[in-house]
């Protein structure tokens, strides 16, 4: 057997590293088949010794994660641990750990992995920033948080965002109501989000202002957008048509963030999506950005990154069929 020591430093670092009942060691335990014993301000970690080397890089990873202020949960941990088994977590060191935006609760919004941060940044350093990636990987609450600073800010002076209205199954006849009655359930992912930032009476009094507008794509036809913050979500299910009549709304001082998962278009058979086109086309484009999320970026629940390796292993299996 095998064994190495990792020195804590602060007593708030160990209670942190080790979580709720032990939670973080044990899953550290678990994953690389080692033991973890605290004796003072050292850990020991007993075991094979490779498993041993990574199980002292995840925890000195968790380290890094702790010092930059951050809370351990088992969604961090366990992308920590996924690191480490790729022989990344030196990377760790390159997370944004400033605050983008509070909630309307007092709540920091922060990237939560390497793939959000380098989303944060495009978006930051970019006109046009395209986020693609699986369901849960923060695309669209990170571009809000993004539109909410910039608007606080007076960077610019209002938020649009915007979907494509396109069924997933169901027909928009069937639901009661006008036009914006219909549309609105469409919409509601992008008002939920600004909910959570703004609290929904601030929502209100800025909507009722102009200063945000929330509806969905075909109302962006024919206008040009200065000053904005513009956000198109499931951007999979447009056509190249709206895709390209989207872009060019543009106006001065403005920023974009398109946002969509192509392996979850609602198209009729048949149709392109102007997601897949439009990457293809800008992809050497200066001042446009493109960003691709993995499973690894989900921070919902664990068995979300499960069902998405589920279906892409599916997928894979389907076309070597």
């Amino acid at each position: 057997m095998f064994e190495q020591t990792v020195n804590i430093e602060r007593m708030e670092q160990a209670v942190g590293l080790f979580g709720s009942f032990d939670e973080n060691i044990r899953l550290i335990e678990n994953e690389f088949s080692v033991s973890v014993v605290s004796r003072g301000s050292e850990l020991k970690i007993v075991g094979e010794a490779e498993n041993v080397t990574k199980g002292v890089r995840a925890i000195n990873g968790l380290l890094t994660l702790i010092n930059k202020g951050e809370s351990l949960s088992d969604q961090n941990v366990r992308y920590v641990l996924s690191l480490v088994r790729e022989g990344t977590e030196d990377k760790l060191q390159s997370m944004i750990s400033d605050c983008i935006c509070i909630t309307s609760k007092g709540r920091p919004v922060k990237p939560k992995t390497l793939g959000q941060t380098k989303y944060i940044e495009a978006i930051k350093s970019n006109t046009i920033t395209l986020g693609i990636g699986p369901a849960g990987t923060g695309k669209t609450y990170l571009a809000v948080a993004m539109a909410v600073t910039a608007f606080r800010a007076k960077e610019v002076n209002r938020i649009i965002l915007t979907r494509p209205a396109v069924e997933a199954g169901e027909k928009l006849g069937f639901l009661p109501g006008d036009l914006q009655q219909k549309v609105d359930p469409y919409l509601r992912p992008l008002y939920d989000a600004l909910f959570d930032m703004l609290g929904s009476e601030s929502f209100q009094r800025h909507q009722e202002k102009g200063g945000i507008e929330v509806a969905p794509l075909a109302y962006m036809r024919g206008r040009t957008l200065d000053d904005s913050f513009i956000i198109l979500d499931e951007a999979q299910n447009t056509t190249p048509e709206q895709m390209k009549m989207f872009l060019t709304r543009l106006g001065f001082n403005s920023k974009m963030i398109v946002t969509g998962d192509i392996t979850q278009i609602d198209l009729p058979e048949g149709k392109k999506s102007g997601l897949i086109e439009a990457v293809r086309i800008l992809k050497n484009i200066d001042d446009i950005a493109t960003i691709r999320f993995t499973e690894k970026d989900v921070v919902r629940h664990r068995l979300v990154q499960d069902i998405i390796k589920a279906y892409e292993k599916h997928e894979e299996e389907r076309k070597r069929r």
